[in-house]
């Protein structure tokens, strides 16, 4: 009987453990990622970047963002991913008033590209097994409030 309740007991944890793994995040399934967005009532269109690694595009408030996957090898198994949205024609992005940005503003940072377009970028590292779909829909809020904000930044 205890050896029952052993296999039980191992089996049970077996299957939350796998359960807990198929509602992670990660940047090694691209699905998730997309998944994760779709759930907190994004787009997200699945794609490819320049060098073949996954993207995603999507949009918020009207502006739109890409999610950028980094670390892959051979453009699968990738680690990290890189929300990443560009104004080509901003009223305020003198690097001064990008400089004061960066300095408010831990999470993200703020450049201006060659052609004079504001960039904005965040980080968010998905490796070891990846982030509880919560916790990356907290920094995805965070992402889009802080994208809004940029936005009235460098278009007053």
């Amino acid at each position: 009987m205890r050896k029952l309740l052993s296999v039980a007991a191992i089996l049970s944890t077996l299957a939350f453990a796998g359960a807990a793994q198929a509602q992670m995040v990660r940047a090694q399934d691209p699905s998730t990622v997309s998944s994760a967005l779709q759930q907190a009532g994004y787009r997200a269109a699945m794609g490819k970047d320049d060098s073949g690694d996954p993207k995603i595009d999507s949009t918020s408030s009207g502006s739109n963002f890409s999610v950028y996957f980094y670390g892959c090898t051979k453009n699968v198994d990738c680690r990290t991913v890189q929300f990443y949205a560009g104004w080509s024609s901003p009223k305020n992005a003198s690097l001064s008033s990008l400089n004061e940005w960066n300095k408010n503003n831990r999470f993200v940072r703020a450049y201006l590209a060659d052609n004079g377009a504001a960039r904005l970028e965040m980080d968010i590292d998905l490796d070891d097994g990846g982030l509880s779909r919560m916790l990356f829909e907290d920094n995805l809020e965070f992402w889009v409030l802080l994208m809004a904000k940029f936005e009235k930044h460098i278009n007053p």
